[in-house]
């Protein structure tokens, strides 16, 4: 029997627009559409404990969808926050905001949550993974190069683990690399086994 055989039974639905998370939900042998809503609220409440963020915010567009959802459809909906010192850094408004978002990740221990919601008509479960990476001191010079050359302006906390910074940036790492990516594969994986 093929892994995640049960799936077929559903029409999988992607809701995100990143690259990463598209690839890497194929790479799992997975058949999906890529659908994505525009304008969705991704405000969470203020009381919302920093480590769930993510979650909630991959709660609430799993509400969106909610409410378009038919009969076999299964959308996963998720969300990636770097948590630096206790603050939450989405992704930056420019490059000098890239480039404040680095200096801050630079010679410092930092954590990437990702909140994932699989929802269908008649079921949704969330969860969130939660991945430390520590970077090494990083230059002036090795930051711009960075920005001048790859994408980090659609990426939480302004880098790609995959890319050169992650290449030359990251000492230790201690969860999932995919998490870090955008999308805890193991993890998604072995909730997907149980629709």
């Amino acid at each position: 029997m093929k892994p995640l055989e049960n799936l077929q039974k559903y029409d999988v639905v992607l809701a995100s627009n990143s690259p990463r998370r598209r690839t890497l939900l194929g790479d799992l042998g997975i058949n999906f559409k890529p659908y994505v809503i525009d304008g969705i609220d991704e405000t969470f409440p203020d009381c919302t404990p920093v480590m769930k963020i993510a979650e909630a915010i991959s709660l609430g567009k799993a509400e969106a969808y909610k409410k378009i959802i038919d009969g076999n459809q299964l959308v996963i909906t998720a969300d990636t926050v770097v948590i630096v010192d206790g603050e939450v850094m989405g992704k930056p408004h420019d490059a000098a905001d890239a480039a404040n978002m680095l200096r801050r990740l630079s010679g410092n221990t930092h954590h990437v949550v990702t909140g994932v919601t699989i929802t269908t008509a008649t079921r949704q479960s969330s969860f969130s993974a939660v991945t430390e990476v520590e970077f090494a001191q990083l230059t002036d010079e090795e930051i711009d190069y960075y920005i001048a050359n790859f994408a980090p302006l659609d990426k939480a906390g302004a880098y790609g683990i995959q890319e050169w910074i992650g290449y030359i940036g990251v000492r230790s790492i201690n969860g999932s690399f995919y998490n870090v990516m955008g999308l805890p594969l193991q993890r998604l994986y072995t909730e997907l086994k149980t629709y």
